[in-house]
């Protein structure tokens, strides 16, 4: 981890995460407020939320992502770092849709990533992940799926010990 992404890092730890929920809440004009692009596919019918959190937590290390947008109807967006500069986010919605993409991580881009710059799609890489959680026909929730969203377990950075 160079030096820059150290500062960056420590700027986000002790200034930034403390109060984003409050900026997000101040610029939320900004936000398109539609759900972003990318789609992946359905939450499969023989599996539920709750299954494929552990499987995409255990096996893949994804976790929740509080510094993003909230899309209508999202209850849940989580994040798998490739290393420090990159980021898969995963959203999944109420009616069990899911949708994701690869970005910069807000950490190393703020701008680029408040500004949505360089998201590109990775549905290849997400189905892989997804596994059996995911289909490609869309099965109806009901009731509809629900989830809180918490900040107490988000994914940052820390560099592998030497």
């Amino acid at each position: 981890m160079t030096w820059t992404q150290k500062i960056k890092r420590g700027f986000w730890s002790f200034f930034l995460y403390p109060i984003f929920p409050y900026v997000e809440h101040f610029f939320v004009f900004i936000h398109k407020r539609t759900r972003q692009r990318f789609h992946i596919g359905w939450l499969s019918p023989e599996t539920t939320l709750e299954a494929m959190k552990e499987h995409l937590s255990k096996k893949y290390g994804f976790g929740n992502h509080f510094i993003a947008w909230e899309d209508p109807g999202q209850i849940l967006s989580w994040r798998k770092l490739d290393g420090f500069e990159y980021q898969f986010h995963l959203r999944v919605f109420a009616d069990g849709e899911i949708r994701g993409h690869y970005e910069k991580t807000p950490e190393a881009s703020p701008l680029k990533h408040f500004f949505e710059k360089g998201e590109r799609s990775c549905n290849k890489a997400m189905r892989a992940f997804l596994g059996p959680h995911v289909t490609k026909h869309r099965y109806i929730q009901n009731p509809p799926l629900t989830h809180t969203l918490k900040q107490d377990a988000e994914i940052r950075f820390v560099p592998a010990e030497k």
